[in-house]
């Protein structure tokens, strides 16, 4: 089974007026923790759809106009997208998106390729959030703290396991990075050689 470690920055909330500015990803095979694919870009938009951005979100992420207009054009990151999946084979059974919020993602991410594309290639339809995972393992553990007493953002998940909270900006690879460190900590992969740790990655080390 892969799974898919994404993030996305945009500028703004909201799907109907704001656009994907930044996404990252790496594919993972879920049983050893090997890394079978990375990818990241900015994606370039019109500058009047740039002009409609929110402020806090790009506060939040550090992205500039002079970053944008260098991206790539958003129907050539989906072209991307689309062979690194087929070249990963990625499809429904095989492969899971895992995010941080993925009612968040999967709105933005179905702007840039269209769920009916996506039901066309056979894509997963199940996108797992960390929140949900951190939420069992510690209602799995009797007598520590509950998870709403934890707090269920990804820095304060990080904190309640003594890892250390995203780096800012949030760029949306240093998201999946720490989205990873975060998995392999309290979740792991079933075929390392260490029950919570995938092999090839340490903590606080990136995930290049």
């Amino acid at each position: 089974m892969l799974g898919i470690f994404l993030d996305i920055e945009t500028n703004g909330l909201n799907t109907k007026r704001h656009k994907i500015i930044e996404i990252a990803y790496k594919i993972i095979d879920l049983c050893t923790g090997k890394m079978c694919e990375s990818f990241e870009t900015t994606v370039c938009h019109p500058r009047e759809e740039w002009e409609q951005s929110n402020p806090h979100s790009l506060k939040v992420n550090g992205l500039k106009w002079q970053d944008i207009k260098k991206g790539m054009n958003p129907q050539k990151v989906a072209d991307l997208i689309q062979a690194s999946f087929a070249q990963t084979d990625v499809a429904r059974g095989k492969a899971v998106f895992i995010c941080q919020n993925p009612s968040f993602d999967r709105a933005f991410f179905s702007q840039l390729i269209d769920a009916d594309i996506q039901e066309a290639l056979k894509w997963p339809y199940h996108w797992l959030d960390l929140a949900s995972m951190h939420w069992m393992h510690c209602l799995s553990k009797k007598g520590g703290k509950l998870p709403w007493e934890t707090g269920l953002s990804k820095n304060e998940i990080a904190t309640f396991y003594h890892l250390p909270i995203e780096t800012i900006p949030h760029k949306a690879m240093n998201g999946v990075n720490h989205l990873l460190l975060c998995y392999q900590t309290f979740v792991g992969f079933p075929e390392s050689k260490t029950s919570r740790c995938c092999p090839s990655f340490k903590r606080g080390e990136s995930f290049n």
